[in-house]
């Protein structure tokens, strides 16, 4: 089916897919993120060498025979806290950069962020319930991503007419939905407390890494990496998704399957991030954007270069988030910050197009 697809694509089309990046841009894409992860385990507050990280690691990770020669707490700060935050960092930079990607591809639009069914409304107002109602962290969590769950589904579901999802129907049926579920949320402030209640859901939904453990890591990883492997392994289809419902349809492709495929995979790592780490935006938007500058339009090499990009970056902003004050920035504060200005300028170099 891919050879025929690729066959019967337009002279423009197969120009575009045949481009291929340099083995040097994957070099550095590659580069990227395991720099940054490696670096974000000694930068902080609390001061920890290289050496001793590479020891901690290598004795508790790998088994090495390596003596010990720091301290509990320093063990603690890498393997409990620094740790946990980086590799959830990374997993959520790729995941929403891969959902960012593939939903720009399915609505065939380079402007459109995971979040455009609804997702993050829901989740937040699923957290927000969850903090009204006390509920443990878990719970909290399990609230969020529940809600983040249902609102795809009601987008879904009203979307859905004669057995076919037109994108424009997603894309109007997601912003009903998400402005139902930003309503509630404001109901739900509305009646918090002032003292303690609204304070926390503010906070919450300004989107932070700071309270990530190995137990959260644990959990969160598990939805976010099958999803992410669902969107690359129909990574080639988008190729032809892109070209238009009618086009993809006369080349044999069920587009039905294949955007039931993405939207759940897309909602799962979104709902995930949401009720972890609270609001992330703009990953989505500007990875994509940045990499189809660098290795160009075809799906295929495009997953990939945005899972590495997008995983590197988020480590990099929430390294600044620790750095650059006394007190930890929200994330979702400084993604905005610097992603609506870089977006805006990548949009205005690209003339919002695809290359």
């Amino acid at each position: 089916m891919m050879n025929t697809a690729n066959e019967r694509l337009p002279e423009t089309s197969i120009q575009h897919i045949e481009k291929r990046p340099s083995k040097f841009k994957w070099a550095l894409m590659i580069a990227f993120p395991i720099c940054l992860f490696t670096i974000s385990l000694f930068l902080g507050r609390y001061s920890v060498s290289p050496n001793q990280v590479i020891c901690i690691l290598g004795k508790r990770l790998l088994a090495l025979p390596i003596e010990t020669f720091w301290t509990d707490t320093v063990e603690t700060v890498v393997i409990r806290v620094r740790l946990p935050r980086a590799i959830m960092a990374a997993l959520i930079g790729a995941g929403l950069s891969m959902s960012g990607a593939s939903f720009q591809g399915m609505f065939q639009n380079p402007l459109v962020s995971p979040y455009i069914l609804g997702v993050s409304a829901g989740a937040s107002f699923g957290a927000a319930t969850g903090l009204i109602l006390e509920l443990p962290a878990i719970g909290i969590q399990g609230m969020s991503f529940l809600f983040g769950l249902i609102a795809v589904a009601i987008t879904y579901l009203t979307a859905h007419i004669y057995k076919v999802t037109p994108v424009l129907m997603l894309v109007l049926s997601g912003m009903v939905v998400s402005t139902f579920f930003q309503a509630m949320l404001s109901l739900i402030k509305f009646i918090a407390d002032d003292d303690e209640k609204l304070p926390a859901i503010t906070f919450w939904l300004m989107g932070s890494l700071g309270s990530i453990g190995l137990q959260d890591l644990g959990i969160a990883a598990i939805p976010i990496i099958i999803s992410m492997i669902g969107l690359y392994m129909v990574r080639w289809k988008l190729n032809v998704l892109s070209m238009g419902e009618r086009e993809s349809r006369s080349l044999g492709v069920n587009n039905e399957l294949f955007k039931a495929i993405i939207i759940v995979c897309t909602t799962v790592i979104s709902s995930t991030a949401v009720a972890f780490c609270g609001i992330i935006g703009w990953v989505g938007q500007v990875i994509p954007h940045f990499c189809r500058m660098i290795v160009g339009p075809d799906h295929r090499v495009l997953i990939p270069a945005t899972m590495l990009v997008g995983a590197g970056y988020l480590i990099m902003i929430d390294n600044l988030c620790r750095l650059l004050t006394a007190t930890e920035i929200p994330l979702g504060i400084l993604t905005a910050v610097i992603g609506a200005p870089v977006f805006a300028y990548l949009l205005r170099k690209t003339k919002g197009g695809w290359n």
